[in-house]
C-alpha cells in the first residue's frame, strides 16, 4: 500500500545528488587519469549519435503518457548522467556506451520517485558490469558480445524489479496510464531519433573497416524490416484493422535489438532481414497480447513494453547467434560444446539480472524512500513544479 503523504524531494533528492556528485569528483580526482593518446581514433561522431539517442531519443520516447512528460524526459537525463559517471568509475571511460543504454528498463518504474530511480540505476550499472566481468573472466567472452547482452540484462532486471515493487490493486491499468494525440506525437519523435542512430549504437565498439560497414548495413535492414512487420502485425491484430501507434513507436526498434546480439555472425542481407522480420512479429504480438496478461497475472506494469521490445528480441538475437555459429561449424562435438557454452552465458546473464532485480526491488521498496501515492503515479505533479493549466 502506498504511503498517504506527498513526497518531499528536498530532504532526500538534493542531498543524494550532491553526495554522489561530490563523491564522483573525489574518486575521479584521485584515481582516473585520461591521456590524450588514449583518445586517438575514438569514434567521436558515433559518440554524438549515441548521445542524441540517449538524451533526445529516450527522452522524447518517455513523454507518451498524458501527465508524465516532465518526468519521462527529465528523469531520463538525470539518470543518464549519473549512470554514465558511475560506469566510468567502475569500468573505465570505455564503458560509457554501456551505461548510456541502461535506461531501457527504467521507463516502466512508475511506482518510484527520482531518489529510487537513481539508486536503481547505480545498482543496475553495477550488476551489468559484474555480469560482463564474469563472462569475460570465466568464459573468455568477447567484450562486444558482453555489451550486447545489455538488452536482455536490462529487460529482465526491470521485469523482476517491477514485480517486486507491485502494489495491492495494481493488477489493472491506472487512469493516467494512457497516451493522447499530442504526447503520442512527441514520443514518436523519440522513436525516429532512436531508429536513425541505432546503427551507430551497434557499430560503435567495432573497429573501422569492412566489418563495421557490414554491421551498419545489417542493422539498417533489420530495423527496416521490423518496422514493416510491426505495421503489418498491428493491422492484422487490430479489431478495426488499423495501425496502433504504440506498436510503431516501440516494435520498429526490435530489429535493431535482435541484430545487435547476433551481428558478428550476420554476413548476408537476407539473414539480417529475416532476424528483423521475426523480431518485429514477436515484439508486436507480445505487446498486443502478453503485456495485458502480465499485468493481470503478476501485477507488472511494463508501461513501455520493455520485455516485448528488448527482452524477447534480445533472446531472439541470442538464438540467432547460436544457430548461425553452429551452422558454420563442421565438427559436431565442437558445435555441442559451443551450444553448452552459449547457453551457460545466457543463464548467467538471466540469473544475475533477475537476482539483482529482486535485490534492488527489496531495497528500494522500503517506505523510507517515500514512493508516490497511487493517485500520483504517472503524474508530474508529484515531483515537478507545474502550471495550473497543466494540472
Amino acid at each position: 500500500m502506498a504511503p498517504k503523504y506527498a513526497p518531499n524531494l528536498r530532504s532526500r533528492l538534493a542531498p543524494l545528488l550532491l553526495f554522489l556528485q561530490t563523491g564522483f569528483i573525489v574518486i575521479c580526482f584521485s584515481n582516473i587519469n585520461l591521456k590524450d593518446s588514449q583518445l586517438l581514433g575514438y569514434p567521436l561522431s558515433e559518440f554524438q549519435d549515441v548521445n542524441v539517442m540517449v538524451v533526445a531519443g529516450f527522452g522524447f520516447l518517455g513523454t507518451f503518457l498524458v501527465r508524465y512528460g516532465f518526468s519521462g524526459s527529465g528523469f531520463n537525463l538525470l539518470v543518464a548522467v549519473i549512470a554514465t559517471q558511475w560506469s566510468i568509475i567502475l569500468n573505465g571511460y570505455e564503458s560509457w556506451i554501456q551505461s548510456r543504454r541502461i535506461l531501457i528498463d527504467l521507463k516502466s518504474l512508475v511506482f518510484t520517485n527520482p531518489v529510487q530511480l537513481i539508486l536503481i540505476a547505480i545498482l543496475e550499472v553495477s550488476g551489468f558490469i559484474l555480469n560482463g566481468w564474469l563472462l569475460q573472466t570465466f568464459f573468455e567472452v568477447k567484450p562486444l558480445y558482453c555489451a550486447m547482452q545489455l538488452h536482455t540484462f536490462g529487460a529482465f532486471f526491470g521485469l523482476m524489479l517491477t514485480w517486486v515493487m507491485r502494489r495491492k490493486g495494481s493488477e489493472t491499468p491506472f487512469e493516467k496510464e494512457k497516451m493522447d494525440h499530442k504526447t503520442g506525437l512527441f514520443s514518436m519523435f523519440g522513436t525516429l531519433f532512436l531508429w536513425m542512430f541505432w546503427a551507430s549504437l551497434n557499430s560503435i565498439l567495432v573497429d573501422e573497416g569492412e566489418r563495421k560497414l557490414r554491421i551498419i548495413l545489417s542493422t539498417y535492414l533489420a530495423l527496416a524490416v521490423s518496422a514493416v512487420a510491426a505495421a503489418a502485425v498491428s493491422v492484422f491484430t487490430s479489431p478495426r484493422g488499423r495501425i496502433n501507434l504504440d506498436h510503431i513507436q516501440k516494435c520498429s526498434l526490435s530489429g535493431g535489438v535482435a541484430i545487435g546480439v547476433s551481428m558478428s555472425l550476420v554476413h548476408r542481407p537476407w539473414v539480417a532481414m529475416t532476424i528483423g522480420l521475426a523480431a518485429g512479429v514477436i515484439s508486436t504480438l507480445s505487446l498486443r497480447y502478453l503485456k495485458g496478461h502480465m499485468l493481470l497475472a503478476f501485477g507488472c506494469h511494463d508501461t513501455c513494453g520493455v520485455l516485448s521490445v528488448h527482452g524477447l528480441p534480445g533472446l531472439l538475437g541470442w538464438l540467432a547467434h547460436l544457430t548461425l555459429q553452429i551452422n558454420h561449424m563442421v565438427d559436431r562435438t565442437t558445435a555441442i560444446r559451443f551450444a553448452v557454452f552459449h547457453i551457460c552465458t545466457l543463464l548467467i546473464t538471466l540469473s544475475l539480472s533477475m537476482s539483482m532485480g529482486v535485490i534492488t526491488g527489496l531495497l528500494v521498496k522500503w517506505s523510507f524512500w517515500r514512493p508516490p501515492q497511487d493517485r500520483k503515479c504517472f503524474d508530474d505533479q508529484a515531483f515537478w513544479e507545474v502550471s495550473n493549466q497543466h494540472s
